[in-house]
């Protein structure tokens, strides 16, 4: 799934992080801490295909397996849950893609709202929906950076769910402030600062 050797990366002079050796495959769950600022989000954006390392060696799986969470849920504010889930499925030309959206809404909390801009929702729904749309296509490495954010404790409690759920047939890599939320299914861990 992820196969890092010596990895590095840098922006000018600033090493944000050097010889990262790691291999993930289904079933491993990589924990990424640290404060601030301190190289976590590059990280997954490198684990994600959008950066490119500065140094070392990378294998991802195709792009298309791979349901990346960054710091916005990445959603159109101007549609509603519903189009913006069908929009994605399209785009990942899921098959029985409507029953799949209903599931995620209805489970997320969002069905009945599936229908309203998601313009008027709070910063926790839009993120619920932004879990929606990343785990839509059954992705085999999973890449959250900071999922917790902005959620309520029903939310958490979700989230925490679709975790324990996704952690035996993919790969996770979460980065987070509350590593003990999940701790528990960590095989790997990397800590900045």
């Amino acid at each position: 799934m992820i196969s890092a050797t010596n990895l590095g990366k840098r922006f000018g002079a600033k090493r944000i992080f050097d010889r990262l050796e790691l291999r993930l495959g289904r079933g491993d769950f990589l924990l990424v801490t640290g404060p601030n600022g301190s190289g976590k989000t590059t990280l997954l954006r490198v684990l994600a295909g959008l950066d490119a390392p500065s140094k070392g060696e990378l294998s991802l799986p195709d792009r298309a397996l791979i349901g990346y969470l960054g710091h916005e849920p990445l959603v159109y504010r101007e549609l509603t849950p519903l189009e913006n889930l069908r929009l994605f499925a399209s785009l990942y030309a899921i098959d029985g893609g409507e029953q799949r959206i209903r599931i995620l809404l209805e489970r997320f909390g969002l069905w009945r709202m599936r229908d309203e801009r998601v313009s008027g929702f709070s910063r926790g729904m839009r993120q619920r929906l932004g879990l929606c749309r990343v785990v839509l296509h059954a992705p085999e490495l999973l890449i959250l950076d900071e999922p917790f954010n902005a959620l309520d404790a029903a939310g958490a409690s979700l989230l925490d769910l679709t975790l324990a759920e996704f952690a035996a047939g993919s790969a996770i890599v979460v980065a987070t402030h509350d590593p003990e939320r999940v701790e528990a299914l960590a095989t790997e861990r990397v800590a900045f600062g």
